[in-house]
């Protein structure tokens, strides 16, 4: 089935939701959502940040989620909640508490997700009042407030689904602008699923997912504190997925995601593929490739509109990846500007004013193929991170 960027989280029967205005945020915008399974199973998976500044919130669900199981999560933009010692680990038990004691739950059953400004303890009487109001207001609707409530720089709400013409479905939502590079991204990430699957099938197919999607979007090459990946799968379909089909849904709904989030990248004004192919392994494509999406030069000249194809060349010259220079290609949205390790194209012929671009390597040196999406580098982003509060 086609991907459906409508739909988010509520695509999937079952899960009752909302997003609200705690007055976290200075805009008055919402800033606190809440998803809620209503079962019949409460099977769940999660992959988190390996940054080793790892927040409050992170810490909490990573705890929660080690018996694969949760009824709820509560996330909150306007504050990090990360390097903010022990009371920050007190602030995310309280979060999960009021949430279990609204749904009548365990703590432990309820994850807990944060973003913003990394140091800054949170507003909790703020956070316990949003909560309260995001218990009042949950319903099986509100997917698209409740996307709207996890962003932070983000222009745009991130969403996803996949129906499956069996009868089930896959959600999900993210949020995410800058600070993405694997593992995963600068991100939150809640996906829900009314399919009857384990939580072993859960956890692989979430893995080889992320493995394909967020693991391959590197915006910036900065790895947040915070990220947070969380499927959740209430089995109210009564069906079992074929679980080939349910692999391909869920890594489909996560490429969406991270293609959108590279989309709406800080000060973007380009979404830049780098395609990798002929490669000897999968190890090579992606650390050529990740080389290319890296380089600040690189960047700053497809910003310029200019296809230089020499700061392709001399990324991939960093790497360890095999191929003979001499027989290696490069084009630049479908014009061959390096050939056989001699200029091809004239650059003129490249027209890079569009916003998607795809550059293209061939090594030459084997059939593995892996691609990286990156964004450029601007003015735009600059200013936008320069004048983020400190």
């Amino acid at each position: 089935m086609m991907i459906n960027l409508n739909e988010g989280v509520t695509a999937a029967e079952g899960f009752w939701v909302s997003g609200v205005s705690a007055g976290l945020k200075r805009s008055g915008r919402k800033d606190l959502a809440l998803v809620v399974s209503q079962g019949p199973q409460f099977v769940a998976s999660s992959v988190f940040t390996t940054n080793r500044f790892e927040a409050a919130p992170v810490g909490w669900s990573r705890r929660a989620m080690a018996d694969g199981t949760l009824k709820a999560v509560v996330l909150n933009s306007g504050g990090a909640n990360a390097c903010t010692g022990e009371q920050g680990r007190v602030d995310a038990a309280k979060m999960a508490t009021i949430v279990a004691k609204g749904i009548g739950c365990d703590p432990m059953d309820v994850g807990v997700c944060s973003t913003g400004l990394i140091g800054t303890l949170l507003p909790m009487d703020k956070v316990t009042a949003g909560i309260y109001t995001a218990l009042e207001n949950l319903c099986p609707t509100a997917g698209s407030d409740a996307a709207e409530a996890i962003m932070t720089t983000d222009n745009v709400t991130k969403q996803a689904a996949y129906i499956s013409a069996a009868g089930w479905s896959i959600g999900a939502m993210a949020k995410g602008a800058g600070m993405l590079a694997p593992a995963l991204a600068t991100m939150l990430v809640v996906i829900t699923t009314d399919a009857e699957i384990t939580v072993e099938q859960a956890d692989a197919d979430l893995l080889a997912a992320c493995r394909v999607s967020f693991d391959r979007a590197d915006s910036d090459g900065c790895m947040s504190t915070n990220d947070s990946v969380i499927l959740m799968a209430n089995g109210a379909s009564h069906i079992t997925p074929d679980p080939e089909e349910f692999a391909q849904g869920l890594s489909q709904v996560c490429i969406s995601l991270a293609k959108q989030l590279i989309a709406d990248g800080e000060g973007a004004e380009h979404s830049i593929s780098v395609s990798v192919r002929g490669a000897a392994s999968e190890d090579d494509a992606l650390e050529a490739a990740r080389s290319i999406a890296r380089s600040n030069l690189f960047k700053c000249a497809i910003a310029g509109n200019d296809p230089n194809w020499g700061r392709v060349l001399a990324s991939i010259g960093t790497t360890t990846a095999q191929f003979d220079p001499d027989a290696v290609d490069v084009y630049f949205n479908g014009v061959g500007v390096f050939l056989q390790g001699a200029p091809g194209a004239p650059r003129d012929q490249v027209d890079l004013t569009p916003f998607d671009v795809l550059v293209e390597v061939d090594l030459h040196a084997g059939d593995i193929e892996a691609t990286i999406w990156t964004n450029d580098l601007t003015h735009g982003y600059v200013s936008e991170n320069a004048d983020y509060p400190s």
